[in-house]
């Protein structure tokens, strides 16, 4: 027979999925539940404890144990890069996510740190340039209103961007257009970038910097950003928190066979 805390837990689990109580909304304090005969005061902070490391709430100092949003994001994949969203227009990738969600956004959420530091083995390695050399590093935070969603930092070689607005850390994207029109402006046009992505658990910074609740992972986004002839522009490290994205591609599938035959056909 399940304890009592893990009864009271799955009860409220269920009340939660089907409704009942809605996203936002604060689960009574631990007394009330005291008071109402749902167990004793441990056993009611159990199960509160056991519904935030599942994921259902978050507690904390002065909101009480309040129902965790169940709408995402949409984390958009190739669609997000599209050149007529910021080469024509001025939807950059984090607003682009945005509109996809219908989902309100100000430029401000986006805030960013730039300091020129030394290429770590990862950025090294990402940006093709020896360990310990000069980079940029353009270190964002992102926010949904007053909810961190997500870091990204990108990573630049100096001479791709010294003396443009990449490098000005004045709040928002760096100007009409983002990062990408500033490349393109520079002579820089992105043509094919690679993104690889792994879960795993965040540190205490991460945690802190998120607002994450316990037992939440983060997916890391790594980003390699081409121009036509294969010249790196940009490497960028991302953390996001794991639930308030949904990630979601939509591509042509390939067929290598007959591309493949098409080759040899054209040079036979």
């Amino acid at each position: 027979m399940a304890p009592k805390w893990r009864e009271l837990a799955d009860r409220i689990a269920e009340q939660i999925r089907n409704g009942e109580i809605q996203p936002g909304e604060a689960l009574p304090q631990i007394r009330d539940q005291v008071e109402a005969g749902e167990g004793s005061k441990s056993t009611v902070h159990q199960a509160y404890k056991a519904l935030e490391v599942e994921g259902l709430v978050t507690s904390s100092r002065g909101h009480g144990t309040v129902v965790r949003s169940r709408t995402r994001l949409k984390r958009l994949g190739i669609a997000r890069y599209d050149k007529v969203k910021w080469r024509d227009g001025d939807e950059v990738a984090f607003i682009a996510d945005r509109v996809a969600s219908g989902r309100a956004y100000k430029r401000n959420e986006q805030t960013q740190s730039v300091s020129r530091v030394q290429a770590s083995g990862l950025v090294a390695e990402g940006l093709g340039v020896p360990l310990g050399s000069d980079v940029y590093a353009r270190a964002r935070l992102v926010k949904e209103g007053t909810q961190p969603t997500h870091t990204l930092t990108s990573y630049y070689r100096p001479e791709h961007v010294e003396g443009t607005r990449i490098v000005d850390p004045t709040p928002g994207p760096a100007g009409r257009g983002g990062g990408y029109r500033v490349l393109y402006d520079a002579g820089y046009e992105i043509d094919h970038m690679k993104e690889a992505l792994h879960a795993r658990i965040p540190t205490a910074d991460e945690t802190k910097l998120l607002q994450l609740p316990v037992g939440e992972p983060v997916v890391e986004l790594h980003r390699t950003t081409y121009t036509a002839d294969g010249t790196v522009v940009e490497f960028a490290v991302g953390v996001h928190a794991a639930s308030r994205f949904a990630w979601e591609y939509e591509f042509k599938v390939p067929d290598s066979a007959n591309d493949n035959g098409s080759d040899e056909e054209g040079s036979a």
